[in-house]
């Protein structure tokens, strides 16, 4: 099932502070052989105009997509090659070819913040003469660590992760006003969830940079017990949107002071505070569309979806938001010279036992 979005200014605002250059450019393939080796693809792409690229691609083994989006570190892949399409659209497509599935998983190319998404994977085959199983899973870590407040402060595990990922499927036979009667609740309380992150974010940032304030209105103790207060001064001036207010004004009405204002300026703070901001948001932002192939014909692709043997999944940030993420997909492998030699067997024991009664 598709995650259901957060709705409102939330998530423009989410993609406005996001620094991931094009993260819904970036695709990744993994192939997984019978032996257990494996492949990894990777690819990415930006527009380039001709004059960038005659600028930039000097030297023939740079000649790749420019900028190489923030979330994606290629230093572990070797180019393969960079094609441009229509509009000056440039993709470059990077491969890596790994012995086992875990090594794979250690050197995963998605990061998230500068911080590499960290996976782990496994790799399963089952013979049964007639016929072979595989199982490949690969498990990415929850980056609920990121939420200063956790999502299960304010609904059910379950809640939380079909919000997010899908499942368990908890809405299946309801008719629209019934989905609509379950979802709009839940929307709420994530909403809540992460305003209230967003707020704790910011205003503990200015509590930890208090030092930094030229004539504050009030002490520093005095503005920790406004908290809850401010906030709510916040959620009302925002139409319950955090992110939707303007913070100067806000701060100077309720403090009666622009003492707060270099915050939310162009100061190494202010792009301190911005940049905390964009790290929390950058996780709503995360979106790569994540294939598999197996060693013969799928038989179980999970949660993903199969076509023509291949297996789609959307890796996205909001994912890995209640837990870790598991991908898996099964295939088989069917042994037609188990069948010849069955049939070869079969067809020499009645020979056999025709000749022993003659």
């Amino acid at each position: 099932m598709k995650t259901v979005k957060l709705g409102g200014s939330l998530l423009m605002a989410a993609a406005l502070f996001s620094s991931c250059i094009e993260q819904s450019d970036v695709e990744m393939h993994t192939t997984i052989n019978s032996d257990g080796t494996c492949t990894r693809i990777v690819s990415y792409s930006d527009v380039m105009s001709q004059e960038m690229r005659d600028t930039l691609w000097t030297d023939s083994s740079q000649r790749r997509a420019q900028p190489v989006p923030e979330c994606l570190d290629i230093s572990g892949y070797t180019y393969s090659f960079t094609q441009v399409g229509k509009g000056d659209t440039v993709t470059s497509v990077l491969t890596h070819d790994y012995g086992t599935v875990a090594e794979m998983s250690e050197d995963m190319p998605l990061q998230l913040n500068g911080a590499q998404l960290k996976a782990s994977s496994s790799f399963a085959k089952r013979f049964r003469w007639f016929y072979t199983d595989y199982t490949f899973t690969e498990v990415f870590s929850s980056v609920a660590d990121n939420f200063l407040l956790p999502i299960s402060d304010y609904v059910e595990d379950d809640v939380a992760s079909f919000w997010f990922t899908g499942q368990p499927e908890m809405l299946q036979g309801l008719s629209g006003a019934e989905l609509a009667e379950q979802i709009n609740p839940m929307e709420s309380a994530v909403t809540n969830w992460l305003n209230d992150n967003i707020f704790k974010l910011s205003f503990d940032f200015i509590v930890s940079h208090y030092d930094s304030i030229s004539n504050p209105p009030i002490s520093r103790e005095q503005f920790v017990a406004q908290h809850d207060s401010f906030k709510e001064y916040v959620m009302k001036q925002g139409d319950g949107d955090v992110l939707s207010v303007d913070h100067k004004k806000i701060f100077k009405n309720f403090f009666h002071s622009d003492a707060y204002a270099f915050f939310f300026d162009e100061t190494p703070c202010g792009k301190l505070l911005e940049k905390e901001n964009a790290k929390l948001l950058n996780i709503f932002n995360l979106s790569v569309p994540y294939t598999i192939a197996m060693p013969g014909h799928i038989t179980d692709a999970g949660t993903g979806v199969c076509q023509n043997d291949t297996v789609f999944y959307s890796l996205t940030g909001e994912r890995l938001i209640p837990h870790d993420y598991t991908i898996t997909a099964s295939s088989r492998v069917n042994h037609v010279w188990a069948y010849i030699v069955t049939v070869l067997v079969v067809v020499l024991a009645s020979v056999f036992v025709l000749y022993r009664r003659s």
